[in-house]
């Protein structure tokens, strides 16, 4: 079976040790699953266009769009309004949306406030950070 192509939207800052674990997991056969490990320190530039346009043209070779909801993943960014969008979260998910890739949000803590744009957009959720879930919501995506 073909890897998926997925683009994983996190919080840099807060939650990259759980895009590492993903990224471990990638390494083992049993996980179909591919993605692109994108943050703002790997783009290089603190220009928000420079962001954009790289974060863009990723996402648009995905097919896949797994959202990481850690505990500031609706928090807002103080470039919200050059981005567009609440932070880089939600300009991730916006942007997926657009490019109609499936969505699949892992909530870290049942009790983290999900992205604005991820609500009511169809998202298929894995309510826990564990191989299993992501993977079920990944194949029912």
């Amino acid at each position: 079976m073909a890897k998926k192509k997925v683009f994983v939207s996190f919080d840099y800052d807060n939650d990259k040790r759980y895009k590492t674990l993903l990224k471990a997991w990638d390494a083992n056969p049993n996980f179909d699953f591919y993605f692109s490990d994108l943050s703002s320190d790997e783009i290089k530039s603190s220009s928000v266009s420079v962001v954009k346009q790289v974060l863009s043209k990723k996402i648009n070779e995905a097919n896949y769009t797994v959202v990481l909801v850690g505990e500031e993943a609706n928090k807002q960014h103080s470039d919200h309004k050059e981005i567009g969008y609440k932070n880089w979260l939600n300009y991730e998910v916006a942007k997926s949306k657009q490019h109609r890739n499936k969505l699949v949000a892992v909530k870290l803590l049942s009790t983290n406030t999900s992205p604005d744009e991820l609500l009511n957009s169809g998202a298929t959720w894995a309510m826990s950070f564990k191989q299993e879930s992501i993977v079920r919501a990944l194949n029912e995506a």
